[in-house]
């Protein structure tokens, strides 16, 4: 290459932020899973004790760090580590939440109750806020904002 070539248009570009967390989606899983969840004793602290899901491992990392569960004999102390791993898995947890309230809406909506009723249970004010929220959550989750 001479020095006046230009190399490729995105050699020198930062990483995209989303797709480097991405990759570390699964290596974040293994890392807790391992250091936190190797033991039957130690998945029993958690819904699915055969697996750890996203949820279960941030759930996991901000419950030992502060003191509401206890390491078992030989278990590492949380570091900087699992602290980033379980950042990592933040975005995948968001999005579970996202999908499953929606779903809750939608499933309310089937069975009738009226977005007044749902604006009550979510604790919002009107029922304008009740389908504006449903309407971002569709918006998040690509689903077809149905009933709106």
């Amino acid at each position: 290459m001479s020095p006046t070539s230009d190399p490729s248009p995105g050699s020198f570009a930062p990483p995209d932020p989303e797709q480097a967390r991405a990759r570390r989606v699964h290596p974040a899983l293994f890392r807790i899973a391992e250091r936190h969840a190797a033991t039957a004793e130690q998945r029993g602290r958690q819904v699915h004790p055969a697996v750890l899901g996203p949820h279960e491992a941030v759930r996991l990392v901000s419950f030992l760090m502060s003191g509401t569960a206890e390491r078992a004999d030989g278990e590492p102390e949380v570091d900087r580590d699992d602290v980033t791993a379980a950042l990592t898995l933040l975005p995948l947890v968001r999005a579970e939440t996202d999908e499953l309230e929606l779903g809750l809406l939608e499933m309310a909506r089937g069975r009738g109750m009226t977005w007044q009723e749902i604006a009550f249970g979510l604790g919002l004010g009107t029922p304008q806020a009740a389908r504006q929220r449903h309407e971002r959550l569709a918006g998040r989750t690509g689903a077809q904002a149905a009933d709106a």
